[in-house]
């Protein structure tokens, strides 16, 4: 029998579809950023809606996150989980794109380490997992001065403000930046959610920030509490 008919067959009928998602999930859960990379785009060929693609990966770093929050998984884990998203995470992106499909966002995020910090890890584990919760994340690098938050923040009008800051002589950048947003009179306008290894709660608190984590799956959890509250 010809494959053709076969894999059109399958198609109809939902099996290859659904065994190219749970291939997907497996990839994140296995952390091959190929792999998940090219399950993505066979996702497209077979038919996967880029929505339920996206959904997919979704559900599979979450798992991780989970796992990571029980102290069932590690760092290394949510790092190679995290990484094997972004590779799969475009492919439905610009199907989206092509399709002209707008997803449903959860919100926006500008998110950023400050100035005088060159530390990513952590903040790419925090926008790798808002974009599979459906947050659209503008990622704008690290040694990021306070007046390029601001005026970031100015030009994109994000839900949530995320500043990193690993180092305990940098985290006065956190402060700055609140400061400068209250003068342009813009403070109010954003939810600011500061971490890494130098902040704490009373920090975060001092500062006026408007949450804290120290994870990256609780850093999403958080972004979604704050943008059901606006």
């Amino acid at each position: 029998m010809a494959i053709m008919p076969v894999i059109n067959k399958m198609q109809r009928e939902g099996t290859l579809s659904t065994g190219t998602i749970e291939q997907l999930k497996m990839a994140v859960l296995e952390y091959d950023r190929e792999k998940a990379a090219s399950l993505a785009k066979k996702a497209i060929e077979v038919g996967v809606s880029p929505i339920e693609g996206l959904a997919a990966l979704t559900d599979a770093i979450r798992q991780v996150g989970d796992g990571y929050t029980r102290g069932e998984l590690w760092l290394p884990d949510l790092v190679g989980a995290a990484n094997a998203t972004e590779g799969a995470t475009p492919v439905f992106e610009e199907e989206l794109q092509r399709q002209g499909v707008e997803r449903e966002s959860a919100g926006t995020v500008i998110l950023g380490t400050v100035y005088g910090d060159i530390h990513s890890i952590g903040k790419t584990m925090v926008g790798s997992l808002l974009t599979a919760d459906g947050f659209v994340v503008y990622d704008i690098g690290i040694d990021i001065p306070a007046e390029k938050f601001v005026e970031e923040v100015t030009t994109r009008q994000p839900d949530i403000l995320a500043m990193s800051s690993l180092l305990t002589t940098t985290a006065p950048e956190q402060r700055k930046v609140i400061m400068i947003l209250k003068e342009a009179g813009l403070r109010d306008k954003v939810k600011i959610i500061v971490g890494g290894g130098a902040i704490t709660q009373e920090f975060a608190d001092e500062i006026g920030a408007d949450g804290f984590e120290t994870t990256a799956p609780g850093a999403a959890k958080l972004a979604r509490k704050l943008v059901s509250k606006k």
